[in-house]
């Protein structure tokens, strides 16, 4: 994951739950998964009430027993801290810990993400916890990984968090004046006259619903600052792990998308991200890929851990697929093909009781090696072996990339208008799909990351402009560089206050137009545009725009805003700047970014079919060129260059034909 010397291959495992079963049946456990070749096992995820009885009572002598038993069966942990869900007796003795819901109804005991993130019980209880598990285990040279709590989540609006939000607010804007204009609160007489005027924004207060606000900049400011509160209960125990295990690299497993906690912030605390892919049935593979590239891209492009996914099968959606034979192979090897140095799993062994008893494992409640979904494990774990350790640390270098922002997404969500069938992740994919389609490596990159590694930028819909963030792009467009935007961007500042003066506000001159209003159209109506000799879409928002120097490239065809621009290019610098002034399909992307791409000298890694997912990955060992066949038919493409498949150990010259089965994947390390 991160110390490659303890580590000589893939890290192949998950989560096992032991102590969820009798003492006699974990020999037989061993069996199995050494027969699966599992070689690491996370421990302890959700062990506070057997470790923890009361304020000071403490029991590790089954954890003893497993962490030897480990072991002593030659693998590796990636040990828990146990803080992802209090005991009952915490909850009884000390209501405090327990969360208050955006209704204002406080939580009793029961379920996860149930802990008050500002509570004085829960930092004390967790962080005395990690401590002692620390020091316990301090000398067990196979704990290559600590793994803070699980899958952090939620929200709180308890009197705790109020009472600290006044505090963040004191520290962030110094005086109640400060806060009163970045609020804009002399709209509704909303005024602020003390600290302690303020009160949580959520169903008693600021919101209707849970992302519809009367006050934008409230709220979006609680979102932060639930964030943050969350990611200080986390720093807390990775202090107390750190100080005791300083040489033991510490991560918590985040989740893709998940609009609550702004990942990127997180990921400076982290010594690794780790993160859990389970896309839904209707999950296209390009936004599997997508969150595979913003979790690598949350640590500038460092490689990630796979901590979780489903060997077979997930246990929370409507109907719960299958994986098809091969998927679950073909899907490790996608995470591994964007960044993953780990291929792991949740769970060892199937539980019997509770919501996940029926969520996939490599040990299924049949209790044997007989089953399809094992033998698919045990080959998988086999042939990681066969690879070692040659993809290890392994980095993409795409020349293009994708600007995603939390803030951004935040406060699109706020926003009072203007369609409510505006989804900024959505919007985002659009984009990544097209590249994605073509075969482009694509980076995806925060407002804070570096610019000059690429050739062009997309920001879709990059309604907040934050301060600075406008002479970041100037400078990067000015230099040579190429930067792409949408409709509904630079509307605000990163207060949610508009910037007057027209839109794009602050990005108005280096894309060289400006645009005057946005029409919302319902879902079952369109406009239209033609572009190179095709008519596309126009629908969802439709910018109304004039030109200030840019070229316009199309031109909507309906309405009383017919023959107004809806593609823009504009010469800044040594650079340009680009404009979609509306949404439109999958084909227009593909032809757009394209073309786009031609003109930046950026070139897709190979040709490949439909169905066909491409991408490259470079270390000190060569360069990687991953092949999967997502499709249901064999593809067979022209190898435009020489390599070796590292899977298969067949070579291939330059114009060689190479077949992949349907659902079978490729590693092919170029010849130097």
């Amino acid at each position: 994951m991160v110390e490659y010397e303890k580590i000589k291959k893939i890290p192949y495992g998950g989560d096992y739950n032991p102590e969820q079963w009798p003492e006699d049946t974990w020999e037989e456990d061993m069996r199995l998964l050494k027969l699966s070749h599992i070689d690491i096992v996370t421990l302890n995820v959700f062990s506070w009430a057997s470790l923890q009885s009361d304020d000071d009572v403490y029991h590790f002598e089954k954890l003893d027993k497993i962490m030897e038993l480990v072991k002593k069966h030659g693998m590796k942990v990636c040990l828990a801290t146990s803080t992802g869900a209090h005991p009952a007796w915490m909850a009884r003795k000390h209501p405090d810990i327990l969360r208050v819901e955006a209704t204002g109804m406080k939580r009793k005991f029961g379920s996860r993400h149930n802990s008050c993130p500002n509570s004085p019980t829960y930092q004390k209880y967790a962080m005395a916890l990690a401590s002692k598990l620390a020091d316990r285990y301090k000398n067990y040279d196979n704990i290559v990984a600590w793994h803070i709590s699980n899958e952090y989540g939620g929200e709180c609006y308890c009197e705790n968090c109020e009472k600290k939000f006044r505090e963040w607010l004191k520290e962030k804007y110094g005086t109640i004046e400060e806060v009163n204009r970045a609020w804009d609160t002399a709209f509704w007489g909303h005024t602020f006259y003390d600290f302690e005027d303020i009160v949580a924004p959520n169903h008693l207060s600021e919101h209707w619903s849970n992302d519809r606000s009367t006050f934008q900049g409230i709220s979006l400011d609680y979102r932060r600052f639930n964030s943050e509160s969350i990611l200080n209960a986390y720093r807390l125990e990775y202090d107390a792990v750190h100080t005791i295990t300083p040489d033991i690299p510490i991560t918590t497993n985040l989740m893709g998308t998940y609009q609550p906690l702004d990942y990127q912030m997180w990921a400076r605390y982290m010594d690794f991200v780790s993160w859990d892919n389970y896309p839904a049935n209707d999950t296209p593979v390009s936004g599997t890929a997508m969150r595979h590239d913003l979790m690598r891209g949350l640590k500038q492009g460092k490689p990630f851990a796979l901590m979780e996914q489903t060997p077979s099968v997930t246990n929370w959606l409507p109907y719960n697929m299958l994986k098809r034979p091969g998927v679950m192979r073909l899907w490790s090897y996608q995470a591994v093909a964007h960044g993953a140095d780990t291929v792991m799993f949740f769970q060892m062994k199937r539980s019997i009781g509770a919501c996940e008893k029926y969520h996939g494992a490599v040990i299924d409640h049949a209790g044997h090696e007989n089953t399809r979904v094992f033998r698919e494990v045990a080959a998988l774990g086999a042939e990681l072996e066969r690879l070692g350790s040659q993809t290890l640390g392994a980095r993409s270098d795409a020349r293009a990339a994708i600007v995603f922002d939390w803030d951004n997404w935040w406060g699109i969500s706020y926003s009072a208008g203007p369609s409510v069938f505006l989804d900024y992740c959505k919007e985002v994919e659009r984009y990544y799909k097209a590249l994605f389609d073509l075969h482009i490596p694509v980076d995806m990159i925060g407002v804070e990351d570096d610019l000059s590694a690429y050739d062009l930028v997309i920001a879709p819909v990059l309604y907040m402009v934050k301060t600075g963030y406008d002479e970041k792009l100037r400078a990067y467009v000015k230099n040579g560089g190429r930067f792409l935007t949408t409709f509904f961007s630079g509307y605000v500042d990163e207060h949610d206050l508009v910037t007057v003066g027209g839109y794009p506000g602050k990005l108005r001159d280096i894309l060289g137009i400006w645009v005057e209003e946005e029409d919302a159209l319902p879902a079952d109506m369109h406009n239209a545009f033609h572009y190179k000799g095709r008519t596309y879409p126009a629908s969802m928002l439709c910018d109304l725009l004039h030109t200030e120097g840019a070229e316009a490239l199309a031109f909507y065809e309906k309405d009383f805003y017919a023959g107004m621009p809806v593609l823009t290019k504009n010469a800044f610098g040594k650079g340009f700047g680009y404009y979609v002034a509306t949404q439109s399909d999958d084909a227009f992307y593909r032809e757009y970014l394209g073309e786009i791409c031609r003109e930046a000298g950026i070139e897709a890694i190979m040709d490949a079919p439909e169905g066909m997912e491409v991408t490259r990955r470079v270390n000190k060992n060569g360069t990687f060129i991953f092949l999967l066949n997502h499709g249901e038919e064999a593809q067979v493409m022209a190898m435009p260059f020489a390599g070796t498949d590292l899977l298969s150990g067949k070579a291939y010259k330059e114009g060689d034909a190479l077949t992949i089965a349907a659902k079978d994947v490729a590693i092919v390390r170029l010849s130097t």
